[in-house]
């Protein structure tokens, strides 16, 4: 008797969607993939005489420090400690659905202004190693004095502007909270460049395997591109829009001087967006590339098939009439019957390969 086998269930992990549904909006759930770790604020507070650089691995020291008449960059790293996000958030009277898109690491670029502050999402775009590009979610705060960065982990674009600060490189030390907010904005989209870069590069390689090796693993390649021009494309394309909001806000937080510096991160957005654009046409026409290059190698390859057929029909003919067994057949019994035959036949075969090359078919 065959005894039914009963298999374990396995317990199926909650999408992010799952561990978002039915719970109450301004709700704190972190939606990332990253491993669960505590919170680190880095805190960079200057003006043109004073620089205080700190790191505070516990919130209370954090919230101990004053930074009065001091323009303060506070960078935190991990955001997946709801309740550190929670207890900074009460801190500086941010609303519940501005923390709560600071945890979701899916929430697509945006501006929303408040009273006394400005809250924005974005996608810091980098390359690894292994020239693979990277989106991690941060989010930005801009208050009087103070500009707050949420961050998943601790690489990001920022180092060039750490060095300014710390070399009193430029304007940076004598300008407002604001021109910070800016200056870290203009980090973000410069560094999108690097991606577009990176995507030119991978699309010239592409054209070249299409044309000299189109193999089946080429097509696979050309399909990851195209996903990831779109994926790409979903990050960066609302950043046009958000950063002529900031132009054309009214908000008192930015100032007309700094509004004159976003016009320079538009222009190199509007570049952006219209490289990738023309990427995207250029990733979809590579896969008609590759289809119109894998049909004309096949068209080939009948070519010279068909025409190898063509020249062995007639000498299959002769051979299939001296196959046949009658007896009365007069050139069976002639003395070179079989090597008039061979002559025949090669003489057949040579014409046909001059007729082919002289029609060009070969």
């Amino acid at each position: 008797m065959n005894k039914k086998l009963i298999f374990p269930k396995r317990k199926k992990k909650k999408s992010r969607v799952q561990n978002k549904m039915g719970k109450a909006p301004g709700t704190i759930s972190y939606t990332g993939d990253k491993e669960r770790s505590d919170s680190i604020i880095f805190s960079t507070a200057y003006n043109t005489d004073i620089l205080e650089i700190n790191e505070f691995k516990q919130l209370d020291q954090f919230l101990a420090k004053k930074n009065k008449g001091l323009i303060t960059w506070v960078n935190v790293v991990g955001i997946s400690d709801e309740p550190f996000i929670d207890r900074l958030g009460k801190h500086f009277n941010l609303n519940p659905l501005v923390l709560e898109d600071i945890v979701n690491t899916e929430q697509r670029p945006k501006i929303d202004e408040y009273e006394d502050y400005i809250f924005g999402v974005f996608r810091m775009l980098y390359i690894t190693p292994e020239d693979e590009i990277l989106g991690e979610h941060i989010a930005f705060v801009l208050l009087e004095d103070t500009v707050l960065v949420f961050q998943e982990v601790k690489e990001d674009v920022f180092n060039g502007l750490r060095d300014r600060i710390s070399n009193k490189l430029g304007r940076i030390r004598s300008k407002g909270s604001d021109y910070l907010f800016f200056a870290l904005l203009d980090a973000i989209v410069d560094n999108y460049f690097l991606a577009i870069e990176n995507l030119n590069h991978r699309i010239e390689v592409l054209e070249d395997e299409v044309y000299q090796n189109p193999e089946p693993v080429v097509a696979q390649n050309i399909q990851q591109l195209k996903k990831e021009v779109l994926k790409i494309r979903r990050w960066i394309y609302p950043v046009k829009e958000l950063i002529s909001r900031l132009i054309d806000s009214e908000n008192p937080l930015i100032t007309k001087d700094t509004k004159l510096f976003l016009r320079d991160v538009l222009d190199h957005a509007i570049e952006i967006n219209e490289s990738l654009q023309i990427y995207r046409e250029m990733s979809m026409s590579l896969m008609e590339m590759y289809m119109s290059n894998m049909s004309n190698k096949m068209n080939e390859v009948m070519k010279v098939l068909t025409i190898m057929a063509s020249i062995f029909i007639p000498l299959t003919f002769i051979a299939g009439i001296y196959g046949m067994n009658f007896d009365n057949m007069p050139e069976l019994h002639y003395k070179y019957g079989y090597y008039c035959v061979w002559g025949v036949m090669i003489i057949l075969f040579v014409g046909m390969i001059f007729y082919f090359k002289k029609k060009k078919w070969l």
